[in-house]
């Protein structure tokens, strides 16, 4: 059976109790701030005007992402492919939501809020210890922000050694991208390609 009404669903799955339904806050307090200035990574999901989704991992040494506020936060747009979906979204939305991912750490950080494209200096100014500056940043206005449970990362065992593949047993990026659009070059190899990437980050 497909389920295509609230009352079904919440006839399946019941409602939120206890600190699950009173977790989610308006604003920063000083654990969600220490989480996002500790976090390297997340990952930012928007969407256009038309529903088009898109998610768009984000990354950085630690405190990559600056606190200006408990109500409003900053991200670089770093370097990237300039497709620039992500950005595009936001221009056409202005909404926005972040997972923080923290290694080692299965709890998650979730914000939901508003969004803009940015090139204010004030803003810019937040990154000039980067070595590449972005051209643009994403300043976002917190409406939702709450810790996630671990369940999902105790599951997977993201962090355990034993998860870990060995990564020459994974095709290269090179040859996935050669496969998938029937190229007749010669695949990019996983040195060459990182030696790329190093010069953009």
């Amino acid at each position: 059976m497909q389920i295509k009404t609230e009352s079904q669903l919440r006839e399946l799955y019941g409602f939120p109790k206890g600190r699950a339904k009173e977790k989610v806050l308006s604003s920063l307090e000083k654990h969600a701030i220490r989480f996002i200035e500790t976090s390297p990574f997340l990952v930012m999901s928007t969407c256009d005007n038309e529903g088009k989704l898109d998610a768009s991992p984000r990354g950085g040494t630690s405190g990559f992402v600056k606190v200006t506020s408990n109500t409003e936060i900053v991200i670089p747009d770093a370097k990237g492919n300039n497709i620039v979906d992500s950005i595009g979204n936001i221009i056409e939305t202005g909404m926005v939501g972040l997972l923080f991912v923290i290694p080692g750490l299965d709890e998650t950080l979730r914000i939901n809020g508003q969004a803009i494209v940015s090139t204010d200096a004030k803003h810019l100014e937040l990154f000039t210890s980067e070595k590449n500056l972005p051209k643009a940043c994403i300043v976002i206005t917190i409406q939702e922000v709450f810790l996630h449970c671990a369940k999902a990362f105790m599951r997977s065992k993201l962090w355990e050694e034993g998860s870990k593949i060995d990564r020459n047993s994974f095709p290269t990026m090179g040859k996935m991208l050669k496969d998938q659009l029937g190229s007749d070059e010669a695949p990019e190899s996983r040195e060459d390609m990182v030696e790329r990437y190093k010069k953009d980050l």
